[in-house]
């Protein structure tokens, strides 16, 4: 297919860009598992943090901290978004925690906003029983025993079924173990890649 002068550029780079997109895609998981034998802890304390850019202590944290620190490590800073988004649009967000305005401090740390704030990115992907739709870096939220709102990463490793493995911390630090399907997924994301490079 031949392209017009103007064009040519630009076509030239669409191959580079589609690659790019794939690896900022795994690279995602790869961040995350960094977090592996670091985040040693669990601990849902509610913590005054800088902004932006702030975070807990690294040896500990809970399972949105794993997606916070992997995609602020990707250049992505989750805490800036969520509260600059909230504070436009509270009334989107869900009630659960009685609060009247943005808290910068804890809002990007509770499940129920991320998947809010994911699906408002247009991030959000078809939730299915098949592992093949999983992809490395994809974000997937879940109801532990029902009720307890719980979020991880898919990994890029597979276990002896060939269903990818997640990524997540909970309850003894980040961890990589079982498999997507494991966790009956209610939310599935894929963020848009590459991510924006943001100046810190």
């Amino acid at each position: 297919m031949r392209f017009p002068a103007f064009f040519r550029p630009l076509s030239l780079l669409l191959p580079l860009l589609l690659t790019a997109e794939l690896r900022a895609d795994a690279r995602l998981a790869e961040v995350a598992r960094k977090q592996i034998g670091v985040t040693i802890l669990y601990d849902p304390a509610y913590v005054v943090l800088d902004y932006p850019g702030g975070d807990v202590e690294p040896d500990r944290g809970v399972c949105t901290d794993v997606i916070i620190r992997a995609l602020r490590e990707l250049g992505y800073d989750l805490q800036k978004e969520v509260h600059e988004d909230m504070r436009k649009h509270f009334s989107s967000y869900p009630k659960n925690w009685g609060l009247k305005r943005p808290d910068r401090n804890i809002d990007h740390r509770r499940v129920p906003n991320l998947e809010c704030f994911f699906q408002r990115k247009g991030w959000r992907v078809p939730v299915t029983d098949k592992a093949e739709d999983y992809l490395p870096g994809d974000i997937v939220t879940c109801l532990l025993g029902g009720t307890l709102p719980h979020i991880m990463i898919v990994s890029d490793r597979k276990d002896e079924k060939g269903i990818p493995l997640i990524i997540h911390n909970i309850g003894a630090g980040t961890q990589e173990e079982a498999n997507v399907l494991d966790y009956e997924p209610t939310g599935h994301f894929r963020p848009e890649l590459p991510l924006p490079v943001q100046k810190r």
